[in-house]
C-alpha cells in the first residue's frame, strides 16, 4: 500500500512505486504503460477532483496481485462523484470541453474497472497473462 498527500507532485511517488512493483512482477512493456497511465490518471483525479488538492487529505493506493493479474485500488477522501454522469469526451459536443478524459482513458486501458463508495474509490484490474499467438505452420 502507498499513501500520499494530495499534492500533484506526489505523482512521482506513484511512478516510483510502480517501478518497484515492475521489478518484482516483470510487466510486459505495453502492460506497464497501460498501468502507469491509468494509475497516474486515477491518482491525479483523486488529488485534484476528489480531495481538491487539500494536503490534509490522503490518497491511498492498494495493490493486489495473483496468477491472473494485478488490481489497483485508489481511494480519496473527497465528496465523491457519479461515474455514470461523466460525459463521454469523444462525443462531438464534448470535444472542446475539459473533463472526463481521465475516466475514459482508465476505462480504455484497464481490463476491468469499477467505482465504489460514491466514486471515491476506483478499482482497476490488469491481466498479466501473456496472450498466445498462434501461427499457421
Amino acid at each position: 500500500m502507498l499513501t500520499i498527500t494530495s499534492n500533484p507532485n506526489n505523482i512521482l511517488k506513484v511512478e516510483s512505486y510502480l517501478k518497484m512493483l515492475d521489478f518484482d512482477l516483470q510487466f510486459d512493456e505495453d502492460k506497464y504503460a497501460d498501468i502507469l497511465i491509468s494509475l497516474t490518471e486515477a491518482v491525479n483525479n483523486a488529488i485534484i477532483h476528489g480531495n481538491k488538492r487539500d494536503e490534509s487529505k490522503k490518497v491511498h493506493i492498494y495493490v493486489q496481485s495473483n496468477e491472473d493479474g494485478i488490481t489497483f485500488k485508489v481511494e480519496d477522501e473527497g465528496a465523491g462523484f457519479n461515474p455514470t454522469k461523466v460525459p463521454d469526451p469523444t462525443c462531438p459536443e464534448n470535444i472542446d470541453c475539459c473533463g472526463g478524459r481521465g475516466v475514459y482513458i482508465m476505462k480504455a486501458l484497464a481490463d476491468d474497472i469499477s467505482f465504489y463508495d460514491n466514486g471515491r474509490s476506483v478499482e482497476m484490474f490488469f491481466s498479466l497473462k501473456a496472450s498466445i499467438v498462434k501461427t499457421n505452420e
